[in-house]
């Protein structure tokens, strides 16, 4: 009998509406494999003010490539306020009732998945599990309150920070299973001192991925026209992304500042994005002359792959936390190993898979200067940065969905009736 799978993301109304996502491509693979996955979140849809239309109802049922979404109904919000809290909460409450009603229809589920980012999710999954008598995998794709305290917005010892981490002990303890994204996850719960209550042969990584033959499909029939990206005459270095304070992209403006004064002037910065610091930087550029990089604003996310594919190097930027220690598993890190093209990494992180498999290069210190320099070096041969390239593309298949998918379903098989995993996967796997 085909087993039923409940997955649980808040924020995967937008893998609805994109057809695309973590949860999106582990059901659409578990479906190939022969599973009944269901996908439950939120009515709101994220940076957005709409809202999954449920009626007078707690949830509704909508199916997009065979893969059924359960709306759970949750109040609009705007910004990351009371509103939202609001919202999250109110995810969690209905999401008891909800689980009742969905299964007198449609049978209970063999197994939950309950994804972060917030982990209420994570503890109505446990608590549901346990009401069904099955077991509860747990996914934390962002450590809370962790992730808070190392941005600096919370303190450590605050009584609000104390209860999240008594909160988020709780919830390792009595998931059946962990995942977690990054390859140090075990690290990270030895470093809080848990490892004496919580079984570290529980914790399984997975990271996060990227699905190779729909990003080839997209580079090919999405080729973007840019006639900077297309010059010959440069080295074009790519960024990417969002463009706010938290991307901190002075820094990367400060690096392009250091090669033009080196006199590297086939070296050129072409930054793909928009947000609320685009025009300071440009103003900036302009003022101080630093004329090797181009704004080239906000673009389709489906002309992303083509841009990456024709880049020198693409350059993975973002702040750098103590937290990056125990890996890396941004979305964009994958797309970039599937373009297969050298990556200049502006910091420096545990469990590197550039360093690892020799994709790219790592600044090993977040500085101007350093990132500077890491850009020179992977400028600096053309067969080592063609090598580098294709080491990227080779071991991007390593992080395809559909192998991602497998080893979700090593963990879901591993699991006994009992809902505890079983000895033979145990050894297994650790």
């Amino acid at each position: 009998m085909k087993k039923n799978i409940w997955i649980w993301n808040h924020y995967a109304t937008n893998m609805y509406k994109d057809q695309a996502g973590r949860h999106y491509w582990f059901a659409e693979n578990l479906i190939k494999k022969g599973y009944n996955p269901t996908i439950f979140c939120a009515s709101t849809v994220h940076n957005s003010d709409e809202n999954i239309d449920t009626g007078k109802r707690l949830f509704v049922s909508h199916q997009v490539n065979e893969i059924p979404f359960v709306f759970v109904k949750t109040p609009n919000y705007i910004g990351n306020g009371k509103q939202r809290i609001k919202n999250m909460l109110s995810f969690y409450i209905n999401l008891f009732k909800v689980s009742k009603e969905y299964a007198k229809k449609n049978g209970k589920p063999d197994v939950i998945l309950a994804s972060s980012v917030h982990p209420l999710t994570l503890v109505a999954g446990i608590k549901v599990a346990k009401h069904f008598g099955v077991p509860c995998i747990c996914e934390v794709r962002d450590l809370w309150p962790e992730s808070i305290v190392a941005y600096g917005t919370l303190k450590r010892n605050s009584l609000i920070a104390k209860m999240l981490y008594q909160g988020e002990k709780w919830i390792y303890k009595n998931a059946h299973s962990i995942i977690m994204t990054w390859e140090g996850g075990k690290d990270y719960i030895s470093d809080q001192n848990w490892d004496d209550i919580i079984d570290l042969n529980k914790v399984h990584h997975i990271s996060n991925g990227v699905v190779i033959d729909s990003f080839d499909k997209n580079s090919n029939e999405h080729k973007i026209i840019d006639s900077d990206l297309d010059s010959k005459g440069y080295k074009n270095i790519v960024y990417a992304g969002s463009i706010r304070k938290v991307n901190n992209l002075g820094m990367l403006i400060d690096a392009a500042n250091i090669i033009q004064k080196q006199d590297e002037n086939d070296i050129r910065f072409l930054i793909y994005g928009s947000g609320d610091e685009s025009e300071a930087l440009k103003k900036r550029c302009e003022e101080e002359g630093i004329n090797n990089v181009i704004f080239k604003g906000k673009v389709e996310k489906k002309y992303v792959p083509s841009i990456l594919k024709k880049s020198y190097i693409n350059i993975l930027h973002n702040s750098s936390t103590s937290l990056d220690k125990y890996g890396q598993s941004q979305n964009k890190f994958f797309e970039y190993l599937a373009a297969g093209k050298c990556i200049v990494q502006t910091y420096s992180t545990g469990y590197s898979i550039c360093e690892k498999y020799n994709c790219g290069i790592s600044a090993p210190h977040q500085n101007a200067k350093e990132i500077a320099k890491a850009i020179l070096i992977a400028s600096s041969s053309e067969v080592d940065n063609k090598k580098m390239g294709e080491n990227a593309r080779e071991i991007a298949h390593v992080f395809d969905f559909s192998k991602l998918t497998e080893k979700v379903i090593n963990i879901i098989e591993g699991i006994d009736e009992g809902g505890e995993e079983s000895n033979e996967f145990v050894r297994k796997t650790s």
